[in-house]
């Protein structure tokens, strides 16, 4: 195996086993955390500053303010305490006063610090009964003269910890590698790189919006300069930030930018509406469509007929008739003579669309694909149907359909696409020879935050109207009451004709039993309400039973459904008016936005709800709850628009659980956040779908192919589209 290569011959590519410091122990735990090469981790930069920049004396100390002071050792020894941990006492002092430092499992210090020792201590002090105390300080071994000069610049140029602005890491690989460790290796990184580093962003676009160079980015990002403002550089303002925010965003926009105009170059599929498709749409709809649904259908249209695919978002409210719009869609492909796949997340979602579309489109062949089905096919050995579907629905089962020819769909429509991998869509895509349109579809209001970050390259359109029908909700919180209340609401409802929901935490109380589990509470109203019908809806379930619990439900056999967060989307049973969320809490905005979206439901036919009716949402909560929490329930509470609440749920926990789920397509930003960062973000837009524009082939083809061997392993940008 080589050894280390010089410090002075590192280059930005070099794997981070050379860089002295690491070697072969060290780098398969910074490769665990995405870190393979001295790049890498130049992009890991710290989670917050500290200002060690001026010295104070004792006497200037103040409780609670950290400080850096330098001082002489009087005494230094280890203790073993009660419990037989290990720790270090310094006593030290200055011209002002005496101060008294302490180390916890210390035994690392031992020899390291003698009596009349210089040292430079960093840390929070504490007044002690007159007595001037620092805890875990960190410090700073100094020879006399450099305690005289440590506070000058060439000193703290020399230091990296003290005597300076100072950053801090988030600790890798438990704490084998400390905030400490990774200072002084990303310090090594910089020392042993070139003066200049190859530039990655056009120069017309940094000279313009004036950011600084690549390497001064670096620098400044990890080593801030004298006088920089602490503020700015703990809400990732500093210069050097914002070179690295906009380089990795305008990196993504350029990929969805790529990947929008290679769909632009390709010739659609032809599907142009007539007066009898125009009449045929009219007959699917239970009701007059609203404005929203309209214009939706208005703009599908035109991209399905522009000679080009399509490439759009449908992205609505809870109720706003988004599948109606999907299925005119459809009927536009088929009264055209193409076929349509629809693609949900879900057994039950997938079993719902192909009720609803045999219902709604009875002249149309409409096949269910799921894994259910494919394996009940495959014990009956039947052959695909006699007829070629026109309208395939289904799981992710679609992906390894093999009908042969007859499975090549002028339209993909994706619902719930936040619930698929982000690669998976593009899969469905490639399943037949044409390049089809493309339909997402989404009942969770994505903010345009997110928006552009996940669907760049896709045109959008929005549903904000419900359609008549919909019975207004009402939601309030309340404390979890005596079992016994809960019970006697649900038995009224239930007398009155009407069905309900409740929603539990998880399935059992073994997950956790700080939860509610559906099995507990299932099996209590089974006792409590003998004469009442009650059902059971889990992940757990096979899809079959799953399946058989939703069709009883729907047909009013099941009065109350005890269920997990599966009923999320897609169920419809406009008799279902109540629902009882068990420790709401738990849940996020959004999502509680999604579950009390199943109740109320418009009425079959468009049938107005009964005089004076409303549903009901109860949000029963823990007695212990926090403040957050309580904030986010009291929203929920005010709020009926799942746009308003998308973005205030955004903003609170962030986008990584936004959706409920990891599997969200979201890139892994090793830098910018989109939140915070959402001017950044239309700059970065703005500023790749120009440079795309102008720049030449030659300037395209380097540009890809630098993409292709520093971002597509984050973004997948390039091969996906």
């Amino acid at each position: 195996m080589p050894g280390p290569v010089p410090a002075h011959a590192l280059q930005l590519d070099t794997p981070l086993r050379y860089l002295p410091g690491v070697g072969p122990r060290l780098a398969p735990l910074l490769e665990a955390r995405g870190l393979s090469r001295v790049e890498d981790l130049l992009y890991y930069l710290p989670f917050r500053y500290e200002d060690r920049s001026l010295r104070a004396q004792i006497n200037q100390l103040q409780p609670g303010i950290a400080a850096n002071v330098v001082v002489q050792t009087q005494s230094f020894g280890l203790l073993r305490t009660r419990n037989g941990m290990q720790m270090a006492k310094l006593k030290a002092t200055d011209a002002t006063g005496v101060i008294t430092a302490i180390w916890y499992n210390a035994g690392y210090l031992r020899g390291r610090i003698q009596p009349g020792q210089w040292l430079a201590l960093y840390g929070t002090p504490e007044a002690e009964s007159g007595n001037w105390h620092m805890r875990q300080p960190e410090f700073e071994l100094l020879s006399e003269t450099a305690a005289q000069e440590a506070m000058t610049p060439q000193r703290r140029d020399a230091s990296l910890r003290l005597g300076r602005i100072v950053p801090v890491y988030e600790s890798l690989a438990g704490n084998q590698l400390s905030s400490g460790r990774i200072r002084l290796l990303i310090s090594r990184a910089l020392a042993g790189l070139p003066a200049e580093l190859p530039e990655n962003l056009p120069d017309s676009i940094r000279a313009r919006l004036h950011l600084v160079s690549r390497r001064e980015a670096f620098e400044q990002a990890h080593f801030p300069r004298d006088g920089s403002a602490l503020a700015e550089l703990n809400q990732s303002r500093g210069a050097g930030h914002c070179r690295l925010i906009f380089e990795e965003l305008f990196f993504l926009q350029l990929g969805l930018e790529i990947k929008r105009q290679r769909v632009l170059r390709q010739p659609g599929i032809p599907i142009h509406p007539s007066l009898a498709i125009r009449e045929k749409l009219k007959q699917i709809l239970p009701f007059h469509p609203t404005a929203d649904q309209k214009q939706a259908l208005k703009e599908i249209v035109q991209d399905m007929s522009s000679g080009r695919p399509m490439r759009r978002l449908l992205q609505g409210d809870v109720g706003s008739g988004k599948t109606l719009v999907a299925l005119e869609a459809a009927v536009l492909a088929m009264e055209n003579g193409y076929s349509t796949a629809l693609m949900a997340p879900t057994q039950i979602l997938a079993s719902q669309h192909y009720l609803v579309a045999r219902e709604r489109l009875p002249g149309y062949a409409v096949d269910l694909i799921t894994s259910q089905t494919r394996r009940n096919r495959k014990a009956k050995k039947a052959e695909a149907p006699a007829q070629a579907p026109q309208l395939w629905i289904g799981t992710q089962a679609l992906l390894h359909e093999r009908a042969g020819p007859h499975f090549s769909p002028a339209l993909v429509v994706v619902d719930e696409q936040h619930r698929f991998g982000v690669l998976q869509r593009f899969q469905l895509l490639r399943q037949g020879e044409r390049v089809p349109h493309l339909l997402v579809m989404t009942a969770t209001p994505i903010p345009r935050t997110l928006a552009l970050a996940l669907y760049g390259d896709f045109e959008t359109s929005t549903l904000r109207q419900r359609p008549p029908g919909k019975m207004p909700v009402t939601t309030r919180i309340a404390a979890t009451q005596r079992a016994a209340e809960l019970y006697e609401i649900l038995r009224q409802h239930a007398e009155s004709g009407r069905q309900a929901y409740v929603v539990c935490p998880v399935i059992e109380e073994s997950e956790n039993s700080a939860l509610y589990p559906a099995l507990e509470m299932e099996k209590n109203l089974r006792e409590a309400l003998p004469e009442i019908s009650v059902g059971l809806l889990h992940g757990r379930l096979e899809i079959s039973e799953k399946s058989a619990v939703m069709q009883r439900f729907q047909a009013g056999e099941i009065q109350i459904l005890v269920s997990t967060t599966v009923i999320e989307v897609g169920v419809d049973v406009p008799n279902a008016t109540l629902m009882v969320i068990q420790q709401a809490e738990r849940f996020g905005m959004a999502q509680l936005h999604q579950l009390r979206g199943r109740i109320g439901r418009p009425q079959p036919r468009g049938t107005s709800p009964r005089a004076g009716e409303a549903a009901v949402c109860l949000l029963r909560t823990s007695p212990d709850l926090n403040p957050n929490a309580q904030a986010r329930l009291e929203a929920v509470q005010k709020h009926d628009d799942g746009f308003a609440l998308a973005e205030l749920d955004l903003k609170m926990r962030g986008p990584g659980e936004f959706f409920g789920t990891r599997q969200s397509g979201l890139p892994a930003f090793r830098i910018a956040q989109p939140i915070r960062d959402q001017k950044f973000l239309e700059l970065a837009r703005a500023e790749a779908r120009d440079w795309w524009t102008q720049a030449d082939a030659a300037s395209r083809r380097g540009m890809i192919a630098y993409m292709r061997a520093h971002w597509q392993r984050s973004y997948g940008l390039i091969e996906a589209g």
